[in-house]
């Protein structure tokens, strides 16, 4: 692979993650009680413990996507 293949392929990837990370945290935000009656079907979770799995699972796939994609792609693109 040629360095412009692999900077197509980590913008791609940028792109991608972050439309999932804004699909959840809208579900998040606009089907709330939903999302929290299905899972406390399967699981006792208060609200409280609902909502800060959710922020820290929306925190480490952010920090995923900024570690993984967006920092090597950046890279790429300033030692080109």
């Amino acid at each position: 692979m040629t360095t412009n293949e692999i900077k197509e392929v980590l913008l791609w990837s940028v792109c991608i993650n972050y439309g999932l990370l804004l699909v959840w945290f809208g579900a998040f935000v606009y089907a709330h009680d939903w999302i929290f009656r299905m899972h406390t079907r399967w699981f006792k979770l208060s609200v409280e413990t609902f909502d800060a799995i959710n922020y820290a699972g929306i925190a480490t796939y952010k920090i995923g996507i900024v570690l993984f994609n967006l920092v090597p792609l950046v890279a790429l693109c300033l030692s080109s």
